[in-house]
């Protein structure tokens, strides 16, 4: 009997990886907590519930998911969609808007377990590479605009990626001399120790001088902010009180989106440190990962969560092994929330910032951008031109769609330009004429010196045929055909799907080709190729199917053999 797989990450831990688990832990745990607040603050919460989520969404991701280096707890885009989903529901009442809140966690959490439970992580198959690469480096860059103003000590402006950083440059001039110094001398500490000594935890040695700057020089009187008062004590367990069932039935719809928006960070980001430590991530477990943390950060009084892209960078850069470092970060929340929230209160928003900075900036992956351009320019004009293009555009689409119109449009733009694509390449697959070279029958395009009948044509179709491909698959084979054509073969075997539409549409070309005195065959054709060509044949006088390339052109007067014809 197969057993539940429960925290996965911990299996067959070794000794070795336990220092660097817990420096990766406390690292985490100094980033996540005034990150946590500042989140909070985004769903219109109040903060200290960004710390109530935290600590369930750890310890139950750790239980569930497949990832050995995500973090999950509050972000920014799942805490500004919450604010957009509970505002028009909850009013001026700010007791139902924070049980609400709490409610939506439950509800995303109920929907990713259902979700993980009828295996829907298959969904992550319309999130391809480029478009989580597109996406990812979007959603850094975005992460990376909304910290600029509290290193500069400047207004944050709203809107997209765009409008932000013309905001940071008009305000430019307002900048606060000291804030910019504790923030670039942060920003200086950790990239300079990530590149010279690895070893040493940098993110949590830059929080750790910010705060003892502030004790030391009164900076927080001289203009720099920080972070500020965070109330102590543990959170309530159970249901929020005043939502019922109606009010769990309309937040069911709004929560899909939310569960959308976390999974594609959280895969991406998980995706982006398995290959790097080499292994696999099962986008199911994701989905009960991912519904087991919103499910307990709602429970315990908190807000939605999901994987953090900023916080897993930070996680992995700190040398994380397992999930033990996110089972630290929710130790240290406990007793932050106990014994700890004065020594955050005078954390340097700039430091924050660095902070978060440096974990992202390696995100910005414009090489692999590059490359993606760069295999389209050369394949241009190639049989794969349009699959390199796909990707490409894909990569592109989703980028743009996130610095322009937020994090869930984007990611649905690069999924339905990457789904779009697919469609228009399907539309129009390679049509091969083939040669014969020894036993085998290959493309004469990737083999021009090669010779065939004039009176044989084999083609081959490098797709399934069905309604979208149909018309163009029988005028390329027509246009094919020469004045010396006197057979035609269809090699099937790379053609194992066939609709109502394709198999009519094979029986015309059988038909159009008659009229021009040409025969028309099918050889190698799969089972389901074969049946639904002949549900659509009922009455009709029926296509030779071969066994062979060979045997379809057997029955063909034997040829000298000549170079190909040119207009062919």
């Amino acid at each position: 009997m197969r057993t539940l797989p429960v925290f996965e990450s911990l299996h067959g831990y070794q000794r070795a990886w336990l220092r660097p688990d817990v420096i990766a832990g406390l690292t985490v745990w100094a980033v996540l907590v005034p990150e946590a607040l500042a989140y909070a603050s985004i769903a219109g919460v109040p903060p200290v519930v960004g710390l109530y989520a935290a600590i369930p969404a750890l310890v139950l991701y750790a239980l569930a998911g497949s990832s050995r280096h995500l973090i999950v707890g509050p972000m920014s885009a799942t805490a500004a969609l919450s604010a957009a989903i509970i505002t028009p529901m909850a009013g001026a009442d700010s007791g139902r808007y924070l049980a609400m809140s709490t409610a939506l966690a439950i509800a995303t959490g109920i929907v990713g377990l259902l979700a993980g439970l009828i295996r829907l992580g298959f969904i992550a198959s319309f999130i391809s590479e480029p478009v989580l690469k597109g996406f990812i480096v979007g959603l850094a860059l975005t992460i990376i605009i909304g910290q600029v103003p509290k290193l500069f000590g400047v207004h944050k402006h709203d809107g997209n990626f765009f409008e932000q950083a013309w905001g940071v440059i008009r305000d430019l001039g307002d900048t606060q001399w000291r804030t910019l110094l504790i923030g670039l001398l942060g920003l200086a500490v950790v990239l300079g120790l990530k590149r010279w000594l690895p070893l040493v935890p940098g993110s949590l040695l830059a929080v750790l001088l910010g705060i003892v700057a502030v004790q030391l020089f009164g900076l927080d009187d001289k203009g720099v902010d920080i972070v500020g008062h965070i109330d102590a004590g543990l959170p309530s367990v159970g249901l929020p009180s005043g939502v019922g069932f109606d009010d769990y039935l309309d937040l069911l719809g709004p929560a899909i989106g939310v569960l959308l928006i976390g999974f594609a960070e959280g895969l991406g980001a998980a995706k982006t440190y398995a290959a790097k430590a080499g292994y696999t991530i099962d986008p199911n477990r994701e989905l009960l990962g991912l519904g087991a943390a919103n499910l307990g950060a709602g429970l315990g009084s908190g807000m939605v969560v999901n994987g953090s892209l900023s916080k897993t960078a930070v996680n992995g850069g700190a040398g994380a092994k397992t999930q033990v470092s996110g089972l630290v970060v929710a130790v240290l929340t406990v007793l932050t929330l106990l014994f700890l929230t004065g020594l955050f209160e005078k954390l340097p928003e700039a430091t924050l910032a660095a902070v978060v900075i440096a974990a992202v900036i390696e995100l910005v992956d414009i090489a692999a951008l590059r490359r993606l351009y760069r295999v389209w320019n050369q394949l241009l004009g190639s049989i794969y031109g349009h699959a390199a293009r796909a990707d490409f555009l894909a990569a592109m689409a989703a980028m743009f769609g996130v610095l322009l119109f937020d994090t869930l449009p984007g990611l649905l733009i690069g999924i339905g330009v990457s789904i779009l694509l697919l469609v228009y390449r399907s539309s129009e697959p390679h049509v091969a004429a083939l040669a014969k070279q020894g036993s085998l029958w290959v493309d004469t395009a990737r083999h021009p010196d090669l010779v065939s009948r004039p009176d044989l044509l084999v083609v081959r179709v490098e797709a399934g045929l069905f309604f979208a491909n149909a018309d163009y698959v029988k005028t390329r084979i027509e246009q094919l055909c020469t004045d010396s054509t006197r057979l035609v073969v269809l090699d099937a075997e790379t053609s194992p799907a066939l609709d109502v539409t394709a198999a009519e549409m094979l029986l015309d070309l059988r038909n159009a080709l008659s009229h021009k005195r040409i025969d028309f065959r099918i050889a190698r054709s799969v089972a389901q190729f074969g049946e639904a060509l002949g549900s659509a044949e009922a009455g009709d006088t029926p296509i030779g199917i071969y066994p062979t390339v060979a045997a379809a052109a057997a029955e063909l007067p034997p040829q000298s053999h000549t170079p190909r014809s040119t207009d062919g």
